[in-house]
């Protein structure tokens, strides 16, 4: 006798924290999705690149987004069935997006201004959105 087991679906699970636009709330933010994404047990793979996109959106955030005594927020979603985890950071900069071709053009030595470069790495798509009234939110997403 052969009996048919039915799947259950798997729900999609999100992540949001608010974070202080400061060098702490960037660490933070990566700290909390190391964690969070252990929780779900998301593959090493996904994890690590993860915490390194985060770690780079959230510097952005703080470094180029920020508006004084304005927090940034993260979120991360994952959607187990379709093994898709997204990761969005918005600030409180509308005004000011991100654009591959600046970070191209720095130079060759400097010690920062290649943030971006590494999210389109290691992302397997990235974007932008506006998050009105005045914000934006940078997500990018990993398959795996």
């Amino acid at each position: 006798m052969n009996a048919a087991t039915t799947q259950l679906p798997t729900a999609v699970q999100t992540f949001a924290q608010q974070l202080s636009s400061t060098r702490r709330g960037t660490r933070l933010a990566r700290l909390l999705t190391y964690e969070q994404l252990r929780a779900w047990q998301t593959s090493p793979g996904v994890t690590d690149r993860a915490e390194q996109i985060v770690a780079e959106l959230a510097s952005n955030a703080v470094l180029h987004g920020r508006v004084q005594g304005r927090d940034f927020r993260l979120t991360l979603t994952h959607d187990p069935a379709a093994g898709i985890l997204r990761i969005a950071v918005t600030d409180t900069r509308g005004d000011r997006l991100p654009s591959p071709t600046t970070d191209l053009a720095m130079p060759p030595h400097s010690e920062s201004g290649r943030g971006l470069l590494i999210v389109i790495a290691l992302a397997d798509r990235w974007g932008t959105e506006p998050y009105p009234p005045a914000g934006k939110t940078v997500w990018a997403e990993c398959v795996g």
